[in-house]
């Protein structure tokens, strides 16, 4: 039991720090970005010990990008809504600005402060398309060239795609999601191809939850609409 723990403590304490991300993101929390810093932070000795090179990397990513999503999570409504008045502003003129806008402008960066979940953008599709493609063959090459990576494919398969779902994300799209669900599975092979347990299970819940998270997150965008 002791060496059984003293080889999988670090997959245990990160796979606790899933299931915690997990329940925050499916109530989109703005603290599962807390969660999001100190975990892939943990994660990425774990895959590089394990031969996930790629996800390693991934790992410094999400570390950093998880301050970035919390940036935007708490601040996002109010930087657009100052953007907004501020176009507003040179269009009309600061002395014709009335009273009532900058109270209305007030209240919008006031109360709603967060940014709301919304759906994704269609005009953004090819763009996020060919970006994924790119980051997928970037990614594969780096894994063949300079490392001995025995899962160069989908190693680069899952951290392409986890790019666009990070960003998508930080942005609340509720597609996230479905980005998401293809990661996970994906991921819950190899981290059991690798003897990774803990992460393989956790990644199995991941997609039943990212299955749910999608439907609770579409009713929340469809009420944001009304």
């Amino acid at each position: 039991m002791t060496d059984f723990l003293s080889t999988h403590w670090l997959d245990i304490v990160t796979t606790i720090l899933g299931l915690i991300y997990l329940v925050l993101e499916y109530r989109a929390s703005i603290a599962l970005w807390v969660v999001g810093i100190v975990m892939p932070a943990m994660d990425i000795y774990l895959y590089w010990s394990h031969g996930l090179y790629g996800d390693a990397g991934m790992a410094v990513y999400y570390t950093l990008a998880a301050i970035y999503g919390y940036a935007v999570w708490k601040f996002g409504a109010k930087w657009k809504a100052m953007i907004k008045r501020k176009g507003s502003d040179k269009k009309e003129g600061a002395s014709a600005v009335s009273s009532d806008k900058i109270k209305a402008a007030n209240a919008v960066s006031s109360s709603s402060e967060e940014l709301p979940v919304t759906f994704f953008p269609r005009r953004l599709i090819l763009r996020t398309l060919g970006f994924f493609f790119l980051a997928w063959a970037a990614t594969y090459y780096v894994l063949v060239a300079y490392t001995n990576s025995t899962v160069p494919l989908l190693d680069a398969f899952t951290n392409a795609l986890s790019f666009v779902g990070l960003w998508a994300l930080a942005r609340k799209y509720v597609e996230q999601w479905l980005f998401w669900i293809a990661v996970d599975v994906v991921c819950c092979y190899l981290y059991v191809v690798k003897g990774i347990p803990f992460k393989a299970g956790l990644y199995g819940l991941y997609v039943v939850i990212a299955v749910m998270g999608y439907w609770k997150w579409k009713g929340l965008a469809r009420k944001a609409q009304v």
